[in-house]
């Protein structure tokens, strides 16, 4: 027998005015948060679990934990959200310093490491760059703190902003991360680097993104317009 093949499938990809559309109707934490998704290329999950720790200024750089396939890697922190950044981690640390004040700073980390460091839950460096504005109980140990944000929202929020930006396609807060890779690649930059910045661990995974340096247009001439 012989396995059924998946369907090769183009990605959707947006244009720089689409993506500028779409940034455009969306406002506060979820406009910053799709900003950095499609100026970093980050996963949906990787930004949401971004840790304060992870956020480098000074190289401009932000470094994804525990990637897709367990992978760390780092990607580029855009220039142009840094400012907005900062004054969101700065608001993020008030309310941390509420909640150590009160006793509630604490933060879901992986049980191999909470058992070497039991106190690392309730450090600054640790905390989620994008936390929940409630606390939530955890049930597989019954503790109560403050999660990262509902990731679902920002899905919902992406996909009405598409609409009401005229936006025929499909898109999904992944279509950003697939624009900015097709972006880099008509800026000229080489496809490794558009491979390490994505984390893939085969090239031949990210070369579906040079669809669009063949398509049709942009070296053939339709006999149509002959």
């Amino acid at each position: 027998f012989e396995h059924a093949k998946r369907p090769k499938r183009l990605p959707t990809v947006l244009t720089k005015n689409e993506v500028q559309s779409v940034l455009d109707r969306l406002s506060g934490t979820y406009a910053l948060m799709a900003g950095l998704m499609y100026g970093g290329g980050m996963r949906l999950m990787e930004c949401v679990r971004l840790r304060v720790k992870d956020v480098e200024f000074e190289t401009g750089q932000i470094i994804i934990r525990d990637g897709k396939g367990q992978k760390d890697r780092r990607t580029v922190l855009p220039r142009s959200y840094a400012d907005r950044l900062k004054e969101h981690i700065a608001s993020v640390k008030r309310l941390f310093d509420a909640d150590k004040k009160s006793g509630m700073a604490d933060v879901e980390i992986w049980p191999a490491l909470l058992r070497k460091y039991p106190n690392i839950g309730s450090e600054w460096g640790w905390q989620y760059v994008f936390p929940a504005a409630k606390y939530s109980r955890d049930p597989r140990t019954g503790r109560v703190r403050r999660h990262h944000i509902n990731e679902r929202y920002l899905q919902q929020l992406v996909k009405k902003a598409a609409g009401d930006a005229g936006i025929t396609k499909r898109v999904t807060t992944h279509a950003l991360r697939h624009s900015f890779a097709t972006h880099l690649l008509e800026a000229g930059y080489d496809i490794r680097t558009v491979q390490e910045l994505l984390g893939h661990s085969d090239v031949s995974t990210t070369m579906i993104y040079t669809h669009v340096l063949n398509r049709p247009g942009m070296s053939v001439k339709s006999p149509a317009d002959v």
